[in-house]
């Protein structure tokens, strides 16, 4: 847990824990024993405790009294839902960024933009995923509002394993380079409205996409209606 060091030690299970139902580590029904996770983790019970009852605030587990503590994740409907919101969230971001945005982060997405360009033509979609991840995340901070930053990376965390199924192709990862290029042009030229148009259809893209492929073949779980 040492990625978490920043965090109170509830804060450093919740963490964890959070990140592996999230990479699919756990699957939906599985049990979370409190004994089990304290001795995996070296912890006592009260920290996994916290960390369970902050999970089942965040709706990744259902804690049945006397019974135990399992597994309910992200659902298919969850990640439509987030894809939904994104495409007005990551409109605005990018809206706020066309104002707000430093040099530096210019050149942090400029940068990110021509290794996502090579490595999508070397076809190696898991460089590829991971620069996807931090050209939003740079976006994010140059909107310059801790509060939209906040929900965007959270919402970015909650569909980390579609995220990654959505550009694994050779096909879409080369079209979402082009689409972040776009949305970097359009800040660069200070178009406000063509850069919160542009990030919208980029979630747009990315949702059509995995309902193609089926978003409860993509998370592991089962289709919502």
């Amino acid at each position: 847990m040492e990625e978490y060091k920043e965090y109170s030690l509830s804060g450093r299970v919740f963490q964890k824990l959070r990140e592996d139902i999230l990479k699919g580590n756990y699957k939906e029904n599985d049990e979370l024993r409190e004994i089990t996770i304290g001795k995996e983790l070296g912890v006592s019970r009260t920290p996994v405790r916290e960390a369970l009852r902050q999970l089942e605030l965040e709706g990744l587990v259902k804690i049945i009294p006397n019974k135990g503590t399992y597994v309910t994740g992200i659902s298919a409907k969850d990640v439509e839902d987030i894809y939904k919101i994104r495409i007005l969230l990551e409109g605005l971001c990018a809206r706020w960024a066309t104002e707000r945005i430093t040099e530096d982060s210019l050149g942090r997405l400029e940068e990110i933009i021509l290794l996502s360009e090579f490595h999508s033509h070397k076809d190696s979609s898991s460089h590829v995923v991971q620069l996807d991840g931090k050209f939003h995340e740079v976006l994010y901070e140059a909107c310059n509002s801790r509060i939209l930053e906040h929900v965007l990376k959270d919402f970015h965390k909650y569909v980390q394993m579609a995220r990654a199924y959505s550009v694994s192709s050779e096909e879409r990862a080369a079209k979402s380079v082009a689409e972040h290029k776009a949305i970097l042009d359009a800040i660069k030229a200070k178009d406000a409205d063509l850069a919160e148009s542009l990030a919208g259809e980029h979630m747009k893209h990315a949702m059509e996409n995995l309902k193609r492929k089926k978003y409860s073949e993509v998370i592991g779980g089962q289709e919502n209606e």
